[in-house]
């Protein structure tokens, strides 16, 4: 059986930012699933569990003998172990697409002198959520007025508990093939640590936001790199 595409979206945006791949791999009758991340806040519990959690529920109402080939983007990456956690159905495959690679006990911030802990951290502190981006900060990366409008609209930005809270990797994990699809420099190190895990790696030479860019190219990237990892 042909595995159950499943597109996470990053905790800091919404599902439109998958939608245009979606609808693309609907056309060519691949199934496909985008689940909705629950934009929280989570009450007593860490924002991995409620966001993996809302993965796990999607994937519930879909055929339970269908595997499912996980591709998460931006900062969905860390959640992919959590995912499988709470989900009893049998993983394909995984692919991180632009987005940090799972370590456990790591946080969003990444290590204290990373150049994103860096710039993010003090604004965060003083109780400025992330990201602020307005239309001309996404202009270069997303061209399209309307496509860029519509992301706008599901901006979700976070505060400090969501950016700094520790993640974890569960015992197994991965338990299945992985690879790794780079648009932009700000991954390029999660790159390398997915080629020193043996990961395949495919690189495109284009913005954090490609899928709503070219859908056709990043279609065709995350198929190549199924294949290429045993999936399909």
């Amino acid at each position: 059986m042909r595995p159950l595409f499943v597109l996470i979206h990053s905790p800091l945006v919404g599902p439109y930012t998958w939608s245009l791949v979606a609808e693309e791999l609907q056309r060519r009758g691949i199934d496909v699933l985008v689940p909705v991340l629950d934009p929280g806040p989570p009450v007593d519990e860490p924002y991995w569990r409620l966001h993996a959690r809302s993965v796990a529920r999607a994937l519930a109402a879909a055929p339970r003998e269908q595997p499912a080939l996980l591709a998460a983007h931006s900062g969905a990456g860390p959640l992919l172990p959590a995912v499988r956690h709470f989900s009893e159905r049998p993983v394909a495959g995984y692919l991180c697409v632009d987005a940090g690679i799972p370590v456990d006990g790591g946080s969003r911030l990444g290590p204290p002198d990373s150049p994103f802990a860096r710039a993010v951290r003090p604004s965060l502190e003083a109780g400025v959520p992330y990201p602020r981006w307005d239309d001309a900060m996404l202009a270069p990366l997303v061209p399209q007025p309307e496509r860029r409008r519509r992301l706008l609209a599901e901006l979700r930005p976070q505060p400090l508990a969501f950016f700094a809270e520790p993640l974890p990797v569960f015992d197994g994990w991965p338990d299945a093939p992985a690879g790794y699809l780079l648009f932009s420099p700000a991954y390029a190190d999660d790159a390398a640590r997915a080629e020193a895990l043996g990961w395949p790696v495919t690189r495109l030479d284009a913005g954090h936001f490609h899928m709503l860019v070219d859908p056709v190219a990043v279609i065709g990237a995350l198929l190549d790199l199924a294949r290429h990892s045993g999936v399909t």
